[in-house]
């Protein structure tokens, strides 16, 4: 009986800890290709080429299993003039508007201002919420006012960002050799061609993109329930758009060049990446664990990106920068928590008014049978 039970408790420990690495190690990823694009941009590649060839493989990866998967399962059509519509924008506002504002933004400035940007995303839903009448704001609720108080501290934490980079982690002067300090970066974490602010308000551009992209994804997911159906084609549709973007922006000829070079192997990495790796993760973990577990492993890319502009990065570093990251990723939590409470709240509610509705419903045939028999 003993034995029974420890092996279930194991079996249970593992079960919760595997999603929770995964998710841990997803983000690491995402860091570390964040800093190897922002490596490549730096090495003279333009942002929206990049942005063009990770999607447009990604699309390749997926449309065939979309085509097969969902033509075999039963005959409906594979694509509606509403569902058509709905994709395109899907594919503006996600790829065209949001993945060119962030990657452009990523020429301009570091991935810790990706990371703690990207935590602006729920302060953005939130505000957006307000403004479209989907969110109600009840300041006798704690989880409203502690969404109001994380979107504060999100957007404080953004100004910091912007505004004061701080001393390096380590000077110039302080490196323990003049030959470390003349070898050539394999990595770097700013750019060459460095505007700071302006790659901020890219990346806060972006997260409120996306917050609006999210808002039409729910509706779309209202529409058809395939997300993979719904991510494959909005990809498509978001690389031709991007690639008209590109072909209008970017008139050097040699940007779309590709060889067998360090650029190439980051498209790949990223496409492949993105497009099976992280979904399929992010997927498992959102149906064994819910659709509130994901979003909070979004703040683990602050630590990933100190770690290694501390480490590595510690001439070009700036704990301004680790510090209104780290501003942006309390707010993050602070407004996730507010939401995971008005939803538990609005979920009570609407148990407790079913309960009442079901008695309701169960007393009214009670009283006409005593009515009948009288």
């Amino acid at each position: 009986m003993t034995t029974e039970i420890s092996c279930g408790t194991k079996e249970a420990l593992r079960e919760m800890l595997r999603p929770c690495i995964s998710m841990v190690l997803v983000e690491g990823c995402i860091i570390g290709l964040t800093i190897l694009a922002s490596t490549a941009m730096a090495k003279g590649m333009s942002p929206y080429v990049f942005v063009v060839y990770t999607n447009a493989l990604g699309s390749i990866l997926l449309l065939p299993f979309t085509f097969f998967h969902d033509r075999s399962r039963n005959g409906e059509p594979l694509l509606t003039f509403p569902l058509f519509i709905r994709l395109f924008v899907l594919g503006f506002i996600g790829v065209t508007i949001a993945q060119n504002l962030a990657f452009v933004g990523l020429s301009y400035s570091s991935p810790i201002v990706a990371c703690g940007m990207a935590n602006q995303m729920p302060a953005f839903s939130f505000l957006l919420g307000l403004l479209l009448r989907t969110t109600k704001f009840d300041c006798k609720s704690s989880g409203s006012r502690a969404r109001l108080i994380g979107t504060l501290i999100s957007f404080s934490g953004a100004v910091s960002l912007t505004l004061y980079k701080g001393p390096t982690v380590r000077n110039q002067s302080s490196s323990p050799s003049l030959a470390f300090r003349a070898a050539p970066r394999l990595l770097v974490f700013t750019s060459t061609h460095e505007n700071w602010v302006l790659g901020c308000i890219l990346f806060a551009a972006a997260s409120f993109t996306l917050a609006i992209w999210n808002v039409v994804q729910v509706g779309t997911l209202k529409m058809c329930s395939k997300v993979m159906k719904i991510i494959s084609l909005y990809s498509l549709f978001g690389t031709l758009q991007s690639a008209a973007l590109a072909m209008f922006l970017e008139r050097d000829p040699n940007a779309w060049r590709l060889d067998f070079n360090f650029e190439l192997l980051i498209i790949i990495l990223t496409a492949v990446f993105s497009s099976l790796i992280r979904i399929h993760v992010q997927m498992w973990c959102t149906r064994i664990r819910g659709p509130n577990f994901v979003p909070i492993f979004k703040p683990f890319g602050i630590p990933y990106a100190s770690a290694f502009g501390s480490f590595f990065f510690a001439d070009t570093f700036h704990y301004g920068s680790m510090m209104g990251a780290l501003i942006c990723g309390v707010g993050y939590y602070t407004v996730l928590w507010g939401q995971f409470k008005d939803e538990e709240t609005s979920m009570i509610d609407n148990n407790y008014k079913g309960k009442i509705s079901s008695m309701d419903d169960d007393k009214v045939p009670l009283l006409q049978d005593q009515e009948s028999q009288v």
